[in-house]
C-alpha cells in the first residue's frame, strides 16, 4: 500500500490542479487527431492515445507556465504538441525495438503493421509542428524543434550503441537526454518561456525537466530488472532480450571481471541468449552492485531536479513537482 500512496498522490494533485487545462489539451488532441482523408490515422492515434498514459509531458507544460505566472491560452496548443511529439516517438520506436506490449497493450504495429505506425508517426509530428506554429511564440518553436532533433539523436545514437559493451556511462547519458529528457525540458522550458522573460527561470525549469527526465528514465531501466511487469506494463528483462545497453549493466560491465565480461559480451554483442542467461544477469547485477548504484543516481537526479526549483517562483504548483521527483523514484520502492 505504501508505494502507491506515494505514487498517486503527486501525479493525482497535478490533475486535479491542472484540470481544467487538461480537457482543453485532450479536447485540443482529440480534435487535432482526426482526419477526413485517412481513417486509418485517428484508428492508430486513438489507440495509443486512449490507451491512459499519464500525460505527464504535458502536464509538465502547463504546470510550468502556470508555476511562472502564465495567464494566456498558448500553453494548451503546446501541451498538445508535446504530446503528439512524445506519440509520434512511442509509435516509432515500437517499430524500431518490435515492441508487442506498451502499457500492457498490444502495440500499434502489432495491432495494424510498421508501416502504418511510422507513416502515422510521421503525421503526428507534422501535427505537432503546426500546433506550435499556432502558439506563434519563436523561441518557443525553437525549443521544441530543437528538443525534437535531440530525441530523433538520442534514437540513433541508442540504436549504434546498443550492442557495444564498451559504451560509456556519458554516451548512455546522452542517448536518455536525446530519448527521455529532452522531452520533459523542452516541456518545463518552453511552459516558462510562454509565461516570463527571465532567463534564470526558465533556465531554472529546464534544469527541472532535464533532471527528472534523466531520474525518470534510469528508474525505467532498473524496473526492467526487479519489478513485476504489472507495474510497467512491459515484461520484466525486455531491455537484457533486445539488448539495450542501459546503465545497470554498464555498472556491471564496468566492474566485470573475465568471465563476466565473458558473458555479457556474448549475450549483447553477440545476442547468444541461452534459457537461464537473464536469472545470470540479475544475479551478476546484484553482486557487482549495480543495481544499488544506478538506484543511488537515479535519486541524485531526483534531487537536482529538485534543487532547481529553488530558482523559480514561489507558487503553491512547486511542492507538488518537488514532490513529483520523488514520486518519480518512489517507484523504485
Amino acid at each position: 500500500m505504501g508505494m502507491n500512496e506515494n505514487v498517486s498522490k503527486p501525479l493525482d494533485r497535478l490533475s486535479t490542479e491542472l484540470a481544467g487545462d487538461m480537457a482543453a489539451v485532450n479536447a485540443l488532441i482529440r480534435d487535432r487527431m482526426a482526419s477526413r482523408h485517412a481513417p486509418r490515422i485517428p484508428e492508430v492515434t486513438a489507440h495509443l492515445v486512449e490507451a491512459g498514459g499519464k500525460r505527464l509531458r504535458p502536464m509538465l507544460v502547463l504546470a510550468a507556465a502556470r508555476l511562472c505566472g502564465y495567464q494566456g491560452e498558448a500553453h494548451v496548443l503546446l501541451a498538445a504538441a508535446v504530446e503528439f511529439i512524445h506519440t509520434a516517438t512511442l509509435l516509432h520506436d515500437d517499430v524500431v525495438d518490435e515492441s508487442e506490449q506498451r502499457r500492457g497493450r498490444p502495440t500499434a504495429n502489432l495491432l495494424w503493421d510498421n508501416k502504418s505506425s511510422v507513416l502515422v508517426g510521421d503525421y503526428l509530428f507534422a501535427r505537432s509542428f503546426q500546433l506550435m506554429a499556432d502558439t506563434e511564440n519563436m523561441q518557443v518553436m525553437r525549443i521544441l524543434a530543437n528538443a525534437s532533433a535531440t530525441i530523433a539523436e538520442g534514437e540513433v545514437l541508442q540504436l549504434t550503441a546498443a550492442q557495444d559493451i564498451t559504451t560509456t556511462e556519458d554516451t548512455y547519458l546522452q542517448i536518455v537526454r536525446g530519448k527521455t529528457a529532452a522531452l520533459f525540458s523542452a516541456a518545463t522550458e518552453a511552459g516558462a518561456v510562454l509565461a516570463t522573460g527571465d532567463e534564470a527561470v526558465q533556465r531554472a525549469m529546464f534544469d527541472y525537466g532535464d533532471a527528472l527526465g534523466i531520474a525518470f528514465q534510469i528508474v525505467d531501466d532498473l524496473l526492467d530488472y526487479g519489478s513485476s511487469s504489472t507495474t510497467i506494463g512491459k515484461n520484466v528483462g525486455d531491455d537484457f532480450r533486445e539488448r539495450k545497453l542501459t546503465l545497470p549493466v554498464i555498472k556491471a560491465i564496468a566492474a566485470a571481471d573475465e568471465e563476466e565480461r565473458a558473458f555479457w559480451h556474448r549475450t549483447f554483442a553477440l545476442g547468444q541468449q541461452e534459457d537461464g542467461d537473464l536469472e545470470t544477469a540479475l544475479t551478476t547485477l546484484k553482486r557487482r552492485g549495480a543495481l544499488d548504484a544506478a538506484r543511488a543516481d537515479a535519486m541524485a537526479w531526483a534531487e537536482r531536479a529538485k534543487t532547481a526549483l529553488d530558482h523559480v517562483p514561489g507558487h503553491h504548483l512547486r511542492p507538488i513537482l518537488s514532490d513529483l521527483a520523488d514520486y518519480v523514484v518512489a517507484r523504485l520502492s
